[in-house]
Order: structure tokens, then sequence, then C-alpha cells
């Protein structure tokens, strides 16, 4: 799936802040996480259809956010895109558990890129995201990355097919 948008903003202002630069990613990948969460939240019920919904209303919030946060600098907020193309095919619970994941570590991306590219409260509010990210995948995926949201930016990188971290003295070794 896709977290940057097709769509463009109107607004030449965009081109010469690079905080609305990163709101406007940053709103772009939480539209791709409302729309992935939306294909995956059928596929999982009882506790993890919870935690689905959960997420989902929580990127919706994010969502409303960084569009309030574009208008604020100036800009206006990056339109969703119809449809986003899935990384990989979602027919089962198993699937949907790891799109979760894909899904949370994109989008630590943009904020990671967001808190990079701000300072005062909107760094702290796109640090907190960042945060609520890294747990989510760390849930959805059994364990940690190391780095969250830099993970994926390494060169070559595959995030879907990045693996949990072992924590120190886990397996008994040090």
């Amino acid at each position: 799936m896709s977290i940057r948008s097709t769509g463009r903003s109107d607004d030449d202002s965009d081109a010469g802040s690079p905080e609305l630069t990163a709101v406007q990613a940053a709103l772009a990948a939480e539209h791709a996480a409302v729309y992935g969460y939306g294909v995956l939240g059928g596929r999982l019920d009882g506790k993890q259809g919870a935690e689905a919904r959960a997420a989902h209303d929580a990127h919706r919030a994010r969502r409303d956010a960084l569009a309030r946060t574009a208008r604020d600098l100036g800009g206006r907020p990056v339109a969703a895109n119809a449809a986003y193309a899935l990384p990989f095919a979602v027919p089962d619970g198993r699937a949907a558990v790891r799109l979760a994941a894909v899904l949370e570590d994109r989008i630590a991306g943009a904020y990671a890129d967001l808190v990079r590219a701000t300072e005062g409260a909107r760094r702290k509010d796109a640090a907190g995201a960042l945060r609520e990210a890294a747990v989510r995948s760390a849930r959805w995926r059994g364990g940690n990355v190391a780095f969250p949201g830099l993970a994926e930016r390494a060169a070559g990188a595959d995030p879907a097919a990045t693996g949990p971290v072992k924590a120190a003295g886990a397996d008994k070794t040090r």
C-alpha cells in the first residue's frame, strides 16, 4: 500500500515549507492507514477486531487533526485517494494482522519525518503519534523493531519483511 497520495494541493505555499510538506505527507499516510484498516478490519474478530477498530478510530482522529494543521499552516490538505494498492493480498486474519503491522510501520516513518520537520507542540504531537504507531506495530507483529519509523527508510529494506527484534537477554544469553 502506497502511503503517498496522488492528490495535489493547489496552494503553492506547500513547496516553500518543509513543515507543511511533512504534515501533508503524514496526512497522506493517515489517509492510506484509514483505508487499510477499513480493508483488514472485516477479517478480524474478537480482541483483534476491537484493536483494529480502535486503531482505525485513532488514525481517523490523527487524519482530521493533520488536515486542520495543514490549513493552519496555509495549505490545502491533501485529499485521500479513492483506493490504495495493498502490498499483498489480505484474504484472511493472518494477512490482516500482517497488513496492520505494515501500516503502522509506514505511518511511523511519516511521523519520524514530521518530528524532524517540526518544533514545539507540533513536534511533541508527532513524537506521540510515532510512539503510538510503534506500539501498535509491536502488538500486531508480536515484537518490536529497532528505531521505529526508521527501519523502512534503510536503503533496499522491505518494511513488510522487517521482523521482530528480541530484547537483550530474552533468549537467556547475554
